[in-house]
């Protein structure tokens, strides 16, 4: 079977792209004029060129030589692996564009949460030494969009658990920031989903693997690939100074700092020293504990935060510790991807400070029947809008505290994605504040 290792290999092939989002655009840009290309995507109305899965486009791609998969489209799903039975290999362009790239400057960040902000660490930290370093993958632009140059600097990539599970050669220095429950529709398990979130440190070509000092990542250490190092949590203060809220922003710092003292071989106390005379330069990602405004309500202090971005438990759990002595209303629910809730509910019930819990979507009934189960007496209410959430949350403080929108589930029944989500949440705290 051909399998290419690198874009150069497609040239006169017939090429799918299976999936015409982000990365399907970038790579029918890559690939035009060099290879005979079939666009298939599973919705309609995407344009002329762009056949649709289920009317002819699925058997075009049975044509192919290799088909390019987007992300999105989950690996062992029964059209992709009828894909391969058939004799076409299914990639990324992703892992061709490793292939390619010098891979002794490419960082790869991975992890259930912290991953985003990490890679905006890395690069930042190393804009603060005045080296040339470009924010790439899931976080930014797909790298191999011919409109960004990566022939020279640094190459900082965000990979997702989707991304990883297609890559079969490794940069230089592997970050892996967390491991909890994720994807779990995406990838049929648990535990697949790890293995297939940690494949990125078993794929091949030397490599240091950068890990944080975490339980459950000790617990998998056997499934951990590279030179692996365990990174335990910067005990300076520098992540307040960088304006990161949350004890889980000391390890995304340790790492970030401990991935560019590998790869430029700085020395890690002159690292330390500039990153912190820089700090007041770096601005925190939305939606990762933002603090969208503070208001004096009935004599106290209310703040709104938004940590949409955690789509996930694990996130949302850290988002609960950073706020363990404070009143918290929580915000939470959407897509139901099928993570289990346990945790998360046990973390609610068993807090100190009042807590109130407000709920929408198939996930937040989830969400709230796991609390009831535990708790009947925790304070809960379901919303059908952000507005009337935001509502409720606000009026569930009326001595002080946190309206927290942590939702540990992805925002797909109402909104494109979780930007649009922390945009929502965003203009209505203003809005009423104002």
């Amino acid at each position: 079977m051909f399998r290419p290792t690198g874009f150069a290999e497609l040239a006169g092939r017939r090429v799918g792209l299976f999936g015409y989002g982000v990365e399907g655009r970038a790579a029918s840009a890559r690939l035009a004029g060099v290879a005979d290309l079939v666009i298939v995507d599973e919705a309609d109305g995407l344009g002329p060129d762009v056949l649709v899965a289920s009317r002819g486009g699925f058997e075009a791609l049975l044509t192919c030589d290799v088909v390019l998969k987007s992300p999105g489209i989950p690996r062992r799903r029964e059209d992709v692996l009828t894909l391969e039975r058939h004799g076409v290999t299914v990639t990324s362009a992703l892992n061709l564009w490793l292939h390619d790239v010098d891979r002794s400057r490419v960082v790869a960040v991975t992890g259930t949460k912290g991953k985003s902000t990490t890679t905006a660490l890395v690069t930042f930290f190393l804009g603060a030494q005045g080296l040339e370093a470009q924010r790439l993958g899931n976080i930014g632009q797909p790298p191999y969009d011919p409109s960004i140059d990566t022939s020279s600097g640094w190459l900082v990539l965000e990979v997702s658990s989707f991304q990883a599970v297609d890559l079969d050669v490794a940069p230089a220095v592997i970050v892996v920031t967390s491991l909890g429950s994720d994807h779990v529709d995406w990838h049929g398990s648990l535990e697949q989903y790890r293995s297939d979130k940690l494949s990125l440190t078993r794929a091949a070509g030397p490599h240091h693997t950068l890990v944080a000092k975490s339980a459950t990542l000790r617990e998998v250490r056997d499934q951990i690939g590279g030179e692996v190092e365990v990174v335990a949590p910067d005990p300076t203060g520098l992540a307040e100074a960088l304006g990161l809220i949350g004890a889980h922003n000391d390890s995304n710092v340790a790492l970030a700092l401990r991935a560019v003292t590998t790869l430029t071989g700085v020395d890690p106390t002159t690292l330390r020293q500039t990153v912190a005379s820089e700090a007041s330069r770096f601005t925190p990602l939305r939606g990762r504990l933002t603090l969208v405004a503070t208001e004096a309500l009935n004599g106290a202090r209310v703040r709104y935060v938004d940590d949409g971005l955690a789509t996930s438990v694990l996130p949302a759990l850290a988002a609960l510790e950073v706020f363990v002595d404070e009143p918290v209303a929580l915000i939470a629910g959407g897509f139901d991807r099928g993570v289990e809730y346990g945790e998360l509910a046990e973390a609610l019930v068993s807090r100190r400070p009042p807590t109130t819990l407000i709920t929408s979507g198939n996930a937040g009934s989830r969400l709230s029947d796991e609390v009831r189960r535990r708790d009947p007496a925790l304070t809960q209410h379901g919303a059908i809008s952000m507005l009337e959430a935001v509502q409720l949350a606000r009026a569930a403080l009326d001595h002080g505290g946190v309206v927290l929108l942590s939702p540990g589930a992805p925002s797909f029944d109402r909104y494109r994605n979780w930007e649009e989500r922390s945009e929502d949440f965003t203009q209505i705290v203003r809005s009423l504040l104002s």
